[in-house]
């Protein structure tokens, strides 16, 4: 790992990323996100530097959430995270809202990002469309909020999918003007860090539609919730074309849907696109299917059962939470005392 973007400052390393919990996990998420995160932690582990995993509930109220299942949400996404191989005594995890630094430094970070970056963030314009007049500000202005949540850890690298990369760039504006603005070396600048053949897992009817939670087709996606049958049936009737597999990664090109389920099987199996296609080509997907069905319900049916497993004592997953926000406390209170000092504020 290098060190962050140059501020003339030599950051110890840390990883810092987050999934709002807004329900309805999907292999999308555990191959964009978790199992990425999983990776760090041991990387972590291994070269000697923090990771940071949080569920982002803050983020999650810039529109309306029911209360109830807000709490649920928040819980399921803590499971599939332990589920996936987050070990809460080698990394760090716990929901935003219980460490109250990450608001506090947001609104300093309201005070230096400027009303033209935020109205460039083409997820403001998609999320609220033509209906911007009744928007919430907290959904115009929550990109300040994620600067807050890496930059308060001093989070040198973030692990976040191709649709965030435009907010992790915000993040760096804002830590360069900071820095500029008081003549300080204070904030890291932010690295992105956007890996794997399936961080962009796509529909299994529409290779041209990101898999998504909200499609209205449960037989597009599968949840991080479905037992080995369903995985099992969702592959087998996924969306396919008539052309066997080629041998090389060219050979997917204009083909969607064949290069999904490649994708899905490379990130799965640890392997290129290349090597999975150096075995597979010239198979039918009659053959490939079984395939790659075998190899889902071997990795995701134990996270799905330990997932329910979690779910059914909440108050294991609330005493992680609540340990893992003391230990995130304890890095993010001395830099947000810090900003303040920087800034002239007294305390």
């Amino acid at each position: 790992m290098t060190d962050a973007a140059s501020t003339g400052t030599t950051f110890q390393p840390r990883v810092f990323s987050g999934i709002q919990p807004s329900g309805g996990l999907t292999l999308g998420n555990y191959l964009g996100a978790m199992r990425r995160f999983v990776d760090w932690q041991d990387k972590g582990l291994n070269d000697g530097f923090e990771t940071i995993f949080c569920m982002v509930d803050l983020h999650a109220i810039t529109v309306w959430q029911d209360p109830e299942a807000l709490r649920r949400q928040t819980r399921e996404l803590a499971a599939g995270y332990i589920a996936s191989g987050l070990d809460p005594a080698k990394a760090i995890l716990f929901n935003q809202s219980q460490v109250h630094e990450h608001t506090q430094l947001a609104w300093i970070f309201n005070c230096i990002a400027r009303m033209g970056w935020m109205q460039r963030m083409t997820q403001w314009k998609d999320k609220a469309g033509k209906n911007q007049q009744n928007a919430s500000l907290g959904l115009f202005a929550y990109p300040s909020l994620m600067a807050a949540d890496i930059l308060v850890y001093h989070a040198t690298h973030v692990p976040v999918g191709e649709d965030q990369k435009q907010h992790i760039e915000l993040t760096r504006d804002i830590a360069i003007k900071f820095n500029n603005d008081y003549g300080v070396d204070f904030f890291p600048v932010t690295e992105p860090v956007i890996e794997g053949a399936a961080t962009r897992v796509m529909s299994l009817r529409d290779g041209s539609k990101k898999m998504s939670k909200s499609d209205p087709s449960d037989m597009a996606r599968i949840n991080m919730t479905d037992d080995a049958d369903a995985i099992a049936q969702k592959i087998r009737k996924a969306r396919t074309d008539p052309e066997a597999l080629p041998s090389e990664a060219d050979g997917l090109e204009g083909r969607a849907e064949a290069r999904n389920l490649v994708n899905i099987y490379a990130a799965l199996a640890d392997q290129t696109v290349d090597q999975v296609l150096a075995d597979v080509g010239g198979k039918q997907f009659s053959e490939f299917k079984p395939m790659l069905a075998e190899l889902a319900v071997a990795k995701l049916s134990p996270i799905s059962t330990e997932m329910a497993r979690l779910m059914e004592t909440p108050d294991e997953i609330d005493a992680i939470l609540r340990n893992g926000a003391d230990r995130a406390r304890a890095i993010a209170a001395p830099v947000l005392k810090k900003t303040y000092d920087i800034v002239g504020m007294i305390r």
